[in-house]
């Protein structure tokens, strides 16, 4: 199957209410279609020192941050696709470079330091990254349920919405079903606008109309908060 491998864009965040969502779709019918696979369970696991070098790093708000996770858009079996994902951020940019590869085969490159068996550019960024840091490890299991909305007049204008956002440090497959703890307030919806142009005009309507305003959220940088400060249940 012929997937996208680089992506360059803003990501704009946004927290709803269930009932601001609700009213935004019937807004978006015009604009926007829900893409093929409906609802879907994401599962990741992200790769950070022992020390959480990468994501400390990233909560200080420099000019240029980086990630490394691996995910899939539901269970994964061993012999089943996921997505090693080195993602960066540069003056407001995201910048996303992803192979995919059987989940057992990426973990054991992961884990273990090896390099990719993938000949491509991506490929050799992964590696350089992982060699770079080279003390990289599975530290979360973070998923969350997400309806994902393309723009219908054929643009790469994106809106997604994740609901029931969990993390756990334990049971770090992602084969395992997706429980944990909760980083996102009850009733609340997390909303991302991808794009790699401008909001248009009746989306940047309806946030005035209905007083709502750009924020901050790291999913891993919440996460790794309420690890450090203890506030939470690894259920």
């Amino acid at each position: 199957m012929k997937y996208q491998d680089v992506f360059k864009r803003y990501e704009l965040k946004y927290i709803l209410t269930k009932e601001q969502k609700e009213k935004l779709l019937k807004a978006m019918e015009p604009y926007m279609a829900i893409d093929r696979y409906g609802r879907t369970t994401i599962r990741n696991i992200y790769f950070d020192t022992a020390d959480f070098r990468l994501i400390r790093r990233s909560l200080e708000r420099p000019i240029y941050k980086e990630k490394l996770r691996l995910r899939s858009y539901g269970a994964a079996g061993a012999e089943d696709p996921t997505f090693v994902e080195l993602k960066k951020k540069y003056k407001s940019v995201v910048y996303k470079r992803r192979i995919v590869l059987p989940r057992e085969q990426a973990m054991e490159c992961l884990c273990c330091g090896e390099e990719l068996p993938v000949n491509s550019q991506i490929a050799r960024e992964i590696d350089y990254f992982c060699d770079y840091y080279h003390d990289l490890r599975p530290t979360v299991f973070l998923s969350y349920e997400r309806e994902a909305y393309y723009s219908r007049d054929g643009g790469d204008f994106r809106v997604t919405f994740d609901e029931n956002i969990l993390f756990r440090q334990q049971a770090l497959s992602l084969g395992e079903k997706a429980y944990g703890t909760p980083i996102l307030e009850p009733g609340k919806v997390l909303m991302e606008v991808k794009t790699s142009g401008s909001v248009p005009l009746w989306l940047t309507r309806f946030f005035s109309r209905e007083h709502i305003f750009k924020t901050s959220f790291s999913k891993y940088g919440l996460a790794y908060q309420t690890i450090i400060t203890g506030g939470f249940k690894d259920a």
